[in-house]
């Protein structure tokens, strides 16, 4: 690696760039109630915002992940961080929904345009041993910059703030990120992965391998954040604080992903994503009988378990599929937005589904939105239920039976 390439410096700039994509999913999970109040938004419409908050990602892998090849990462961060200033502008000025819905999509598009641009470029400056610790790194700002932004959502609104406000608090680390990567020289990407979009799109297309984990990937990305994006919605009547139960949440997933070096050497990217299915499934049935005290516990064990489903889900592909490049490793993440996007109104007309049939039961008040927010995990819970069967698969396939050579 040419020594005038300063790799510390590259590294903590693609992690500011990923806090700001965290804190547009901390903060619009913060404002939830606020836009339903100042605009009177229905549930299926805030579905639809969130809809938009995610959509633009996948459109910026799928234009991204081709492109890295011949722009690199410096364009396409650039692409990035305009996206971020002008979503974050329109946005905090938008007095309507459908202003609110099509500005948003600029924002989740700069999200997706910064997992295309420093994902690969983390992958290339590391080696081989180092590659799964330094994703696993890079990704703790995700889960952390959400438990920052959560917080920052609680402080603004105890000094009178408006959701306008809050989402400012975006144009923070938008321009630390754009100012760190101003005048660095960028990485090259190693032999092993130098091959032509053309080439990388031959080894996705004949890597049943990698299809099946796509199909993974957007249940993966669904459990972690479909959750999380609909916590204020969803525990408002449960008897804990939604938003701390999401800042602990993400701060034990920043933790978990500090550390994750000896955990992955030990199970092997395989086994984490085994385990983590396994523990997902169990801690959200029972954050969906869970009130008071109790959800907190089950949070704890929900950050546990969904901690490392996406540094792992990248690192899986670098590893397993590496001839797919920075294209593989675009898409699975755009995949995964994807259909954590298509769930997002999916989600929204479930809670209002289960509380129409709740108040045809009876049920009045809070306890209709604590019921309705809690049938709405019940079914939630059944995306990692899937993911534990074929994890299994994928587990025992790797350790018996898989050869590299068949993949790359």
């Amino acid at each position: 690696m040419e020594q005038d390439i300063n790799r510390s410096r590259l590294f903590i700039a693609s992690c500011f760039a990923l806090l700001t994509t965290a804190f547009a999913f901390g903060i619009r999970a913060g404002i939830m109630n606020d836009l339903v109040a100042d605009m009177s938004m229905s549930d299926t419409q805030l579905g639809w915002i969130n809809f938009m908050g995610i959509f633009g990602f996948p459109i910026a892998t799928l234009i991204g992940g081709p492109l890295y090849n011949s722009l690199g990462p410096k364009k396409i961060g650039d692409i990035a961080f305009i996206s971020h200033i002008v979503g974050i502008t329109f946005s905090i000025f938008s007095g309507s929904f459908y202003w609110l819905f099509f500005s948003t999509f600029f924002i989740s598009f700069g999200n997706g345009m910064v997992e295309a641009a420093y994902n690969p470029m983390i992958a290339n400056m590391y080696k081989a041993e180092e590659r799964a610790k330094m994703l696993n790194l890079f990704h703790v700002w995700f889960p952390g910059g959400i438990a920052i932004g959560s917080i920052i959502v609680i402080l603004v609104a105890n000094f009178g703030g408006g959701w306008q406000v809050k989402l400012g608090m975006m144009y923070i680390p938008a321009l630390i990120y754009f100012f760190m990567f101003r005048g660095q020289k960028f990485p090259e990407a190693p032999e092993e992965t130098t091959t032509s979009t053309a080439e990388n799109m031959k080894a996705i297309l004949r890597s049943p391998l990698y299809w099946l984990m796509l199909v993974c990937m957007a249940l993966t990305a669904t459990t972690e954040l479909g959750t999380q994006s609909w916590v204020e919605r969803i525990l408002a009547n449960s008897g804990a604080q939604p938003l701390l139960v999401l800042a602990l949440v993400t701060g034990i997933m920043a933790v978990g992903r500090t550390f994750a070096g000896p955990l992955i050497h030990r199970l092997n990217i395989t086994g984490v994503l085994l385990a983590s299915a396994v523990i997902s499934t169990i801690a959200i049935f029972m954050m969906s009988m869970a009130t008071g005290a109790m959800v907190y516990i089950a949070a704890v064990l929900f950050a546990i378990g969904v901690c490392y489903f996406w540094p792992n889900m990248i690192s899986f592909v670098a590893e397993y599929t590496p001839r797919t490049g920075a294209l593989g490793m675009s898409l699975i993440g755009g995949v995964g937005m994807l259909g954590l996007s298509i769930f997002q109104p999916i989600i929204g007309s479930w809670i209002e589904g289960h509380r129409a049939t709740e108040a045809a039961n009876g049920l009045t008040g809070d306890a209709l939105e604590l019921a309705a927010g809690q049938a709405t995990l019940a079914n939630i819970a059944i995306l990692p239920l899937i993911l534990t069967v074929v994890f299994a698969g994928v587990f025992f396939y790797i350790k018996t039976r898989y050869k590299k050579e068949d993949h790359v």
